[in-house]
């Protein structure tokens, strides 16, 4: 484990974070106290709701518009209105 201090923390930060990369543990301190930890960033995918343990939505599933439910927000004249 590599310690620095503050001072050369901001001088050289380019050269620690390639070393914190490259699996190095970095640590910061302020007057010889340990104040902060370099660690890389671990990225999350997050998903919502019921389907965070459902598949991809697979689109061949998809079987188009109901027309009932078109009507219901575009009025009884849409369907006469689309196939023009």
């Amino acid at each position: 484990m590599t310690q620095v201090n503050v001072h050369e923390a901001k001088t050289q930060l380019s050269a620690l974070i390639a070393r914190v990369l490259d699996g190095e543990e970095v640590t910061i301190a302020r007057a010889g106290k340990p104040v902060v930890d370099l660690i890389p960033h671990a990225r999350t995918t997050i998903v919502y709701g019921l389907g965070r343990d459902e598949p991809e939505h697979d689109p061949a599933l998809f079987d188009g518009t109901d027309p009932e439910i078109q009507e219901m927000f575009y009025g009884p004249d849409w369907a006469e209105e689309s196939a023009r």
